[in-house]
């Protein structure tokens, strides 16, 4: 029994004992000193909602309101409206996936999809397979039910399948129960990378062989830059594949719309779960969003913030060329990140607070890891500063870099090591971590 004298929390003792897994993520406790003016926020993936022209969004409110305002304020279907899941169906096609808008489950954004699925397949203890490094909201997710993360080597083309093979060899071996792979293969949070077609068969091959669910999470796969949107893995698999999508990215995420494309049987227990967390998801968002779909180009929308998106992310490879250029970094094709390496003495947590002093904020690359990796990287976000603030933002970010170079060697005189001028391999060991 805990001392409730020293204890500052006189329910501690009642909580479950998943509570234990619920904690901070390193990207939410940022947003309170990011969001200050006078810093160049380099750390949270935030898209760029003021390229969304206003009246678009004011026209679809105004007209849904005028014509289906009272069902539009009510409560709804536990699996989303249909209109909106054929919509869904639609996008879609975009990345090669053909099926029922009676197998879409709209949800409170792709987060409460995740959730859901987590909820449905993990008791304490199971194992879930996901990339190093893999999202901060998913491993929070994970966390919080007490899943067992295991993390699989990535490199520039993605996860690697022989990595996998391996990885799922040994825990069968030591009776670890496996309950899913969770993959960004499109534009990796956080790592910028896109997984290729041939791993993609292959990587659904092995799981297909050990009986393996693949959860593919794919919230950018319509923002790539000089190419069409890559083929979903959903695409060649129906039954061993749930796929997440949401339109945080290509809309806007206070909408708070997701969804969830799964085989049959899955789909109907979680509309059950859907049901039993939130009773329905957001109608008012939903009927919205079909209006905007009906009326509007939303296709030239996100031309427009692949555009966009493009410019800021050659900024940011240009300022980390000229001011970093020792470093190594990711090159995206699309998406909203760049993943840097930082030389082997520097910690990218510890290093962070003196990064505010000097104005400029980033994502540590530890918040995406369960198992302590990362302290050698930084996320970089380019989706929300304009080019000229992300040049700023990388000139301050080499001041803090350059300067705790210099004192480390001051103090040590010894020749510190920098990483690799190449493009960094996601799958080096804990003192090269892409």
């Amino acid at each position: 029994m805990t001392d409730q004298g020293t204890n500052l929390d006189p329910w501690y003792d009642s909580y479950a004992d998943r509570t234990a897994g619920l904690s901070a993520s390193e990207v939410r406790a940022l947003f309170a000193v990011a969001s200050r003016p006078e810093v160049v926020s380099l750390a949270g993936g935030m898209p760029y909602v003021s390229a969304l022209p206003r009246e678009l969004v004011m026209g679809s409110i105004e007209k849904v309101m005028h014509d289906n305002g009272a069902m539009a304020l009510q409560y709804g279907s536990g699996q989303g409206t249909p209109a909106i899941r054929e919509h869904i169906m639609e996008i879609m096609a975009m990345e090669g996936i053909r099926g029922s808008a009676d197998n879409v489950v709209v949800t409170t954004g792709s987060q409460q999809a995740l959730d859901l699925v987590t909820r449905l397949f993990i008791n304490p203890g199971d194992v879930v397979l996901a990339e190093s490094p893999s999202y901060v909201g998913a491993l929070g997710v994970f966390r919080a039910y007490q899943a067992d993360v295991v993390h699989v080597a990535m490199d520039d083309d993605g996860l690697i399948p022989e990595s996998l093979r391996e990885t799922i060899v040994a825990l069968e071996a030591a009776g670890r129960p496996i309950k899913f792979l969770y993959t960004i293969p499109n534009f990796h949070n956080p790592a910028g990378v896109t997984l290729t077609w041939a791993r993609r068969l292959e990587i659904l091959d092995i799981c297909r062989s050990h009986g393996i669910l693949v959860l593919e999470d794919n919230p950018y796969g319509l923002l790539s830059f000089d190419q069409p949107a890559p083929q979903a893995m959903r695409s060649v698999d129906d039954e061993g594949v749930i796929y997440l999508g949401s339109f945080s990215k290509t809309l806007a995420p206070g909408f708070r719309v997701g969804w969830a494309l799964a085989p049959h049987a899955i789909r109907e227990k979680l509309i059950l779960a859907n049901e039993s967390a939130t009773l329905s998801p957001n109608s008012f968002g939903q009927f919205v969003i079909t209006e905007y779909l009906d009326q509007t180009d939303w296709k030239g929308q996100i031309d427009t913030f692949r555009g966009l998106y493009a410019e800021r992310r050659d900024a940011m490879l240009a300022a980390l060329g000229e001011y970093l250029p020792k470093l190594s970094w990711t090159k995206p094709d699309g998406g909203f990140f760049v993943w840097v390496t930082l030389p082997a003495e520097l910690d990218s947590k510890a290093m962070l607070p003196r990064a505010v002093k000097e104005l400029v904020a980033y994502t540590p690359g530890t918040a995406f890891y369960a198992d302590g990796q990362g302290r050698q990287n930084i996320r970089l976000s380019f989706c929300y500063p304009t080019p000229d603030a992300i040049r700023t933002g990388i000139a301050r970010l080499a001041t803090v870099i350059n300067g705790e170079l210099d004192l480390l060697h001051t103090f040590s005189g010894a020749t510190l090591t920098a990483p690799a001028e190449s493009r960094p391999s996601v799958s080096a060991p804990p003192t090269n971590i892409l």
